[in-house]
This record gives structure tokens, C-alpha cells and sequence, in this order.
């Protein structure tokens, strides 16, 4: 079987956990003997003798890039930003211009290419695979890795991407919710019927987080504990809710250290609540981070703390957890359907929050009965099992299209 898929972003070129999911989901779906031609703008850079090197003599991914300036969690006016700083004639003048030119370039990619079934990660790629789908008359799947209501964190929408988003999940075959938090929302509010929505969790694979460094061992030394947000910064994240939070931690335990590990247009406005709360010396912003650097910071914290209004998934707490930190999470998240052994909370309850944080940094043996257990769990969160289920998946949609799939040796 051969998978058409369109994405936004690939390791180690990748800002966030789309490009992490479609690292990790491909990879498995190689090992399952399934051949993807993965389609990413140009901008990002992963070449095919990359993949080859990661998969080693399996020849089962190859890339094929289109020119352009999107990438992943892109807006109007951070398009706008990127485009003006290129010299170029041939982009759109707005982002969604820009999005229905990548789909124009799909079609003719779709016509020349041989595949079976049409993938496409986001809504950027969304419109590239109904053109794919109208030229081929391929199948074609969604994968919604979130919405724009999580996008937004609730505060209203914009309602050109939501109309591409609901015309699209219309107009496919079949549609894949990395949760069924995910689900709900599609249901709620774009009107989907369930039955057309498969759920397949994300995953994670133990191997990439082998040989951890130790780089903030001093800190440790000296006896601070360590609480940690990683992600971007954004409404859809609640830093505002990790900051407030930090503060009535701090007032009972004041050697503890919040590290905040990321980027995004709320940085300043996290930076000046710290501030304004009198307790900028206890948070240290390191920027953005990735591989052993960000790993490094998950094995350093006592505790990883995801405060997210609206997280569709959230790979971040496997990573946590798989590189030696506990995690308290937000209820309102996909993740938490498959973590039994974390500790949870509404993101807006910020006494909750900060109650949790103290039982873990004052106890060590809840420290330890709640990593361990949890380590134990996410061993069973991987993306060989999620790339089983989208094979299943795929054979679905192609019998239900009256077509005869491939017999595949799993």
C-alpha cells in the first residue's frame, strides 16, 4: 500500500508536536511495510537520504517539497511577516491565498504520482488533499491534530480556517482524531457525524530517549526542586495559569525553580505576570529547545506540569515521563485518556494546581510511586500500535470506496 501524505514540518526541522507525530507515525508505518510519499514545503529542508539514514536500508519514505513559506502554527499576520521577508513574486499575498497555492501545486503532484490513499495532517494541508482527491479519486483521510477551537483556546475563531476545516472533513473519506476530547469537538462543533471519525491516540517510542543528559545536575545539588512547562507559548497552552500557580507554590516552598521552555507570541505577557507577581528570580526562561537539550530539562524536573485550556493530545508528558519526570496535567487534554498514573487538574484551578505541584515536590514517595507507574504505562503508548490502527483504518476507507486493499503481512 502507498500513502500520498501532505504535512507541515518533520525533525529536526520541527517547531512542535505535529512535526514529533508525523516523525513518529511514518517511521512505524515503514516498519509495517507501508510506503509514504511524504510531501512538505520546501522551507523546512528534510531531504530523502535523511529519512533514509533514520530508517536505515528500508527505502519506504520519500520526500517530494513544495516551494513555500507555510509552516506549522502559522497566522495571517505571521504569514504576511515571513512572506515580506522573501524575494519573491510567485507566493500569495495572504496566508489563505498562500494555502489554496500549495493545494494547486498538490493536484499536479497527485497527477504524476502513483498512490493508493490520500493523509493530510492540519488544516494547512487540508485543502492540498481534497485537490489530490479530485484529480486522483483516491480516497482521502484527515488527520485533525486540533481545531481551530483549540487553536484559539476558546476565544473565538477564525472563521476562514474553520470553514476549511468543517468543507474538507465534509468532503473526505474519513477522518482521524488523535483523541476522543478531539472527536467531541469535531461532533460539537462542526456538525461530523461520529461514525465518521476514527480515534487513534498518538505515541511515543522509548528508543529515541536513550543516554539522557545530566546537564542541570548542580542545580539539583543544591537542593532546588525543579517544576517545568514545556511547550509554545500560547492562549491554547495556559502559561498564565503555570505562572499564577508558581506563585502559591513559591509562598510555601521558595527553593523551588519553574522552568519555562519555549516560544510564542505570549512570551512577554508570561514574562511581565512573573514580574508583576513578584517572583521573576524563581522563573527562568530558556527559549525554545529540542532533542537531548529539551530532554535534558524533562530529566532535571522534579515535576512537568502541562496546564493546556485545550489540548487535543499533548505528546509533551510521554516525553516527560519517559525521560524521568512525573507529570500533572490538564483534564481538558487528549492525553490524559491514556494516563491513568498522572495527576490531573481543570487548567483554570490554579489552587489545584499548585496543591499538586507541593504534594509532589514535599513527597518523595509519591514521586516515586507516581513515575513509576507511569513509566510503566507509557510503554504501551507507542506508534506502532497507532500505526495500526491507521492501517486498519485505511483498509476501511479503501473497502468502503469499493475498493480491494492490498493483503498486507503485519
Amino acid at each position: 500500500m502507498r500513502v500520498l501524505m501532505f504535512g507541515w514540518e518533520f525533525p529536526p526541522h520541527n517547531s512542535g508536536g505535529l512535526g514529533t507525530a508525523c516523525f513518529g507515525l511514518t517511521r512505524a508505518l515503514a516498519a509495517r511495510k507501508i510506503e509514504v510519499l511524504f510531501v512538505l514545503p520546501k522551507k523546512v529542508g528534510v531531504s530523502a537520504s535523511f529519512m533514509n539514514i533514520l530508517f536505515a536500508d528500508e527505502r519506504r519514505v520519500k520526500f517530494l517539497e513544495i516551494e513555500t513559506p507555510l509552516k506549522p502554527y502559522v497566522t495571517s499576520d505571521g504569514y504576511i511577516h515571513e512572506r515580506d521577508k522573501i524575494l519573491s513574486g510567485i507566493y500569495g499575498n495572504t496566508l489563505f491565498q498562500e494555502v489554496r497555492r500549495y493545494a494547486i501545486r498538490a493536484r499536479e503532484i497527485a497527477k504524476k504520482e502513483t498512490f493508493d490513499i490520500i493523509h493530510a495532517h492540519d488544516w494547512l494541508s487540508f485543502l492540498a488533499g481534497v485537490e489530490a482527491k479530485k484529480v486522483s479519486g483516491k480516497p482521502l483521510i484527515l488527520h485533525m491534530h486540533a481545531t481551530e477551537f483549540d487553536r484559539t483556546g476558546g476565544q473565538g475563531m477564525n472563521r476562514d480556517v474553520y470553514n476549511i476545516e468543517q468543507g474538507a472533513m465534509n468532503y473526505a473519506d474519513g477522518i482521524i482524531a488523535v483523541s476522543n476530547f478531539t472527536k467531541q469537538k469535531i461532533v460539537e462543533h462542526y456538525g461530523i457525524p461520529a461514525s465518521k471519525i476514527e480515534v487513534v491516540h498518538n505515541g511515543i517510542d522509548e528508543c529515541d530517549y536513550a543516554n539522557i543528559p545530566d546537564r542541570l545536575s548542580q542545580l539539583k545539588k543544591a537542593g532546588q526542586k525543579i517544576v517545568l512547562f514545556a511547550g509554545r507559548i500560547t492562549i491554547q497552552k495556559g502559561p498564565e495559569y503555570f505562572i499564577r500557580a508558581a506563585k502559591r507554590v513559591l509562598e510555601v516552598k521558595p527553593n523551588t525553580l519553574f522552568l519555562v521552555a519555549g516560544s510564542g507570541d505570549m512570551e512577554r505577557q508570561m514574562m511581565l505576570e512573573a514580574a508583576y507577581l513578584g517572583i521573576s528570580d524563581r522563573v527562568i526562561f530558556v527559549g525554545f529547545l529540542r532533542g537531548d537539550d529539551l530532554n535534558a530539562v524533562y530529566r532535571a524536573a522534579d515535576l512537568f506540569v502541562m496546564p493546556s485550556v485545550s489540548e487535543p493530545f499533548g505528546i509533551t508528558p510521554l516525553e516527560s515521563i519517559i525521560s524521568g519526570a512525573p507529570v500533572l496535567i490538564s483534564k481538558q487534554s487528549g492525553v490524559s485518556e491514556v494516563l491513568s498514573h498522572a495527576l490531573k487538574t481543570d487548567f483554570w484551578d490554579t489552587e489545584d494546581m499548585a496543591n499538586k505541584i507541593l504534594g509532589v515536590i514535599s513527597h518523595r514517595s509519591l514521586w516515586q510511586t507516581l513515575w513509576g507507574n507511569s513509566r510503566e504505562e507509557v510503554k504501551k503508548v507507542t506508534w506502532d500500535a497507532a500505526s495500526k490502527k491507521c492501517i486498519d483504518y485505511y483498509e476501511k476507507i479503501l473497502c468502503d470506496c469499493g475498493i480491494q486493499p492490498e493483503v498486507l503481512v503485519i
